[in-house]
Formats: structure tokens, C-alpha cells, sequence
């Protein structure tokens, strides 16, 4: 496979930008290679600079749920764009976006759109210490809620122990705001809560993980998270960037049954614009100025090409939608099991719906982030490379999920569950 474009460019824009990327992962660290620098993209395929074509499994890490260019987004962006980019003035695309969101999500009542998702969850935690009054959050290990700095911490000695900065620039006060429990486990969650009594604002976390691979929430992890919010009298926000509208119409509230307080939402919503959001009962979002006193701004927020994008995608996510999504996304799972049976391959599959991750470990089970930390991440590095020279394109890091989107038609399920046969019997030889 020829990348000679791609690795010039590379080495071109490592000399104006901070490791030659916008967004770190994007660097193909964690997979020994060159990224490959993108030229194009219609349905499931991309196209690099240098005229290789590959069937997308990011999916752009998650927006591109009906697949890359969809004609209809296309034309409602251009149809927008005509009548001018930004104002920095309310248009009644907002209104509309708001509504849809609130008639697909029971919880929201009311919907306040930002630029990212990492703004919404920052202003999502300013939201819930200013409605209670209370200074802590709970966050979990291997849990990514953007690069605001109360999420980058990590849990040092244990659960029980204070936040500690996990990135230079995050100081010692703001980390110490920040409590870290384990995923999956209520127990965690309860002794912080109990040892700082009534001084916890709120609990955030993925209902669904997705930044440490994807783990799935044990059985009544998430409706032991509601319990204990309402036991201690804190606020209960799901982090649903990821799995809003992916895993269900609702997102993994729906999918699990269980309400919090605050969802914060990004990535489908934005049809492939940036965008994210952050609802909740009318009571909690009218402490937002200009009604209350916490205040959140942003100049391109509810931006009309954003809206119109993302309208044009949530309109199509119906029941038919989401059952052809799963039956893609099933056959691709099935396929990858016969596989890691058929070649003996030491490996775990997590999926939830269209969200899947192929773990290479001895465990038995992914359930946490001391769990996922043990796969093999030189095994996933050739992995990956023996993927992309067949055309297959996935997520450079071991610690991410393969997004799929409606686009994938047969062939291009075939041709993935052959290519990962191939480089399984490679990697065991």
C-alpha cells in the first residue's frame, strides 16, 4: 500500500502543528504508523491523499451514523449555507432542534446547544454545582467526558483517594473537586458519597463506556447510580456524546431504562458539524442565564449549519432505522466471533448496538478500566496494520470503539469479517 502523500503531509504539518494533529489519537501513536491524511468520503468508504479507498468503521468516532456525504445532509447544509453561516442571533432552526431533541428524550425538557462535547459536559458540572450548591463531582476511572479540566484526572491509589492532575495544566485545586470510583462498581460510589457527605454535586459518567474500548454496564450499575443520586441528594449526568441517538432513539437512558438529571449530547446531533448540547428538567436548565445565575456563552453556539445538519439526521432515526443498524452491526459481531474461534485467538468482543470493541486479553470479561488496561496493545498495533493494508479502516488506538453506520451494505461486511480472519491467522502465526 502506497502512503508517500500521506507520510509527506505527516511530516509537513508536524512543523506548524503540535504533533502534526488537531486531536491526539489521530497521530497513529498507539499503532506505530503514519496517520493516513484524508482526501474524501461518500457512504462507507474514505479515500486517502494518496488514492486508497478504505470501508470506514469510525465513522468520524461516531457522527457519521448514516455514513459519509449523505445527499439530503448535503443539500440541507448547502441550502443553509446560502443564506449566510452565523449570525450570532437566534434563528427558529435552534427552536427546532431543541424540540426534536426534548420529543426523542423524555428527561430533557429544556436543551441548551454549545459547540462540543467537551463544552457541554464542562458546562453541564458548572450547571449542577451551581443548582446544588455542592463544590465535588464523582467521575469514573477510564472514563473521558472531553479535556475540561475537572475530567483529567485519574483515580491514584484507589477509589477513595483524592483526583490527582492527569495532564500538566490541571491544578492541584481543581483536581481535587474531582472524586474517582471504579465503573461497575456501586460499592465505590457509595463510600465517597458517605465520606464526603452532602458536599457532592453531582455523578457523571458514560452509561456506556467508550474511551477505555466500550464497556457495558453490569445489570444494575446504572439504576444503582439513580438510587444513590437520590439517597444523597446529588444530580445524575449521563454522559451520552457518544451513545445519544447511536444505541437507541433516546440513547442508553432508553436502552437501560434509567433517568438522570442532565444528558449531555454531541457528535449525530451535528450531522457531522461540531456541535453538542446539554438538557435536563426545566427546573435545573433555568439556572442557565439569562434565567439564573450560572453562566454559560458561546459565539457560534446553535450554528445553522449545525442545526440544519443535524436535523436532517435525527429526523431519519426511526424504529426501521435502528433495527436495519442492528441487523449490520449483529452480522459484523457474529462474524468476528466465529473468527477468534476459528483461529483460537485470545481475544473479547464488547458491543452495545452499533458501538463494538475487539479486546486482545486473556480475560474472560471487560468490565472496567483495570480490565481493559490489560489487553495486549502490541498485538492491536499489528492488528491494526494488517487491517488497513486490506482496505479496513478502524480506530488507531486499542481503546476505542468501531462506530458503524447504516451505509455498510453485505459487501462491505464480508469483506471486513475476511480481512479480520486474514490478520487473525497472521497474528497467530
Amino acid at each position: 500500500m502506497n502512503l508517500k502523500k500521506s507520510k509527506t503531509a505527516f511530516k509537513d504539518a508536524e512543523k506548524v502543528i503540535p504533533g502534526g494533529v488537531n486531536s491526539p489519537v489521530r497521530a497513529f501513536k498507539s499503532v506505530k504508523c503514519s496517520p493516513i491524511f484524508i482526501s474524501k468520503a461518500k457512504g462507507s468508504k474514505i479515500t486517502d491523499i494518496d488514492g486508497n479507498t478504505y470501508i470506514d468503521f469510525v465513522s468520524s468516532w461516531g457522527p457519521m451514523i448514516l455514513g459519509h456525504a449523505h445527499d439530503d445532509i448535503l443539500q440541507a447544509i448547502n441550502e443553509t449555507a446560502a443564506k449566510g453561516t452565523s449570525y450570532g442571533a437566534p434563528t427558529i432552526l435552534e427552536t427546532l432542534m431543541a424540540k426534536k431533541i426534548i420529543s426523542m428524550i423524555p428527561s430533557i425538557e429544556k436543551v441548551r446547544m454549545v459547540n462540543s462535547g467537551t463544552e457541554a459536559t464542562m458546562s453541564a458540572i458548572r450547571l449542577a454545582r451551581g443548582y446544588t450548591k455542592k463544590e465535588y463531582i464523582i467521575k469514573f476511572s477510564g472514563n473521558y467526558h472531553g479535556h475540561g479540566d475537572s475530567f483529567l484526572i485519574k483515580a491514584g491509589s484507589g477509589a477513595m483517594t483524592l483526583g490527582l492532575p492527569d495532564s500538566p495544566g490541571v491544578t492541584k485545586n481543581t483536581a481535587k473537586d474531582t472524586l474517582i470510583a471504579n465503573y461497575n462498581n456501586l460499592e465505590s460510589v457509595e463510600s465517597l458519597l458517605i465520606d464526603h457527605s452532602n458536599k457532592v454535586s453531582a455523578i457523571i459518567v458514560e452509561p456506556v463506556a467508550g474511551n477505555m474500548g466500550l464497556v457495558l454496564p453490569n445489570k444494575d450499575f446504572l439504576q444503582g447510580l439513580r438510587e444513590l443520586s437520590d439517597k444523597y441528594n446529588c444530580l445524575l449526568i449521563f454522559d451520552e456524546v457518544m451513545t445519544g441517538f447511536r444505541l437507541a432513539r433516546a440513547g442508553a437512558q432508553e436502552y437501560y431504562n434509567v433517568k438522570p438529571d442532565i444528558t449531555t449530547l454531541g457528535k449525530i446531533i451535528g450531522g457531522g458539524l461540531p456541535v453538542g448540547a446539554y438538557g435536563g428538567s426545566k427546573e435545573i436548565m433555568d439556572f442557565l442565564a439569562p434565567n439564573g445565575p450560572v453562566y454559560q456563552a458561546g459565539t457560534l453556539s446553535g450554528n445553522p449549519l449545525a442545526m440544519s445538519a443535524g436535523l436532517t439526521v435525527l429526523n431519519k432515526l426511526d424504529t426501521d432505522f435502528y433495527e436495519k443498524l442492528e441487523i449490520i452491526s449483529k452480522s459484523i459481531h457474529q462474524g468476528l466471533l466465529e473468527n477468534i474461534k476459528a483461529t483460537n485467538t485470545k481475544a473479547v468482543i464488547n458491543r452495545n448496538g452499533s458501538m463494538l470493541t475487539l479486546f486482545f486479553t486473556d480475560k474472560k470479561e471487560i468490565n472496567n478500566y483495570e480490565d481493559a488496561i490489560c489487553c495486549d496493545k502490541e498485538k492491536f498495533a499489528d492488528y491494526f496494520q494488517l487491517m488497513l493494508e486490506q482496505g479496513i479502516y478502524l480506530p488507531p488506538s486499542p481503546y476505542e470503539c468501531l462506530f458503524f453506520s447504516s451505509a455498510l451494505d453485505k459487501n462491505d461486511i464480508d469483506k471486513f469479517i475476511n480481512a479480520n480472519k486474514i490478520a487473525l491467522e497472521k497474528l497467530n502465526t
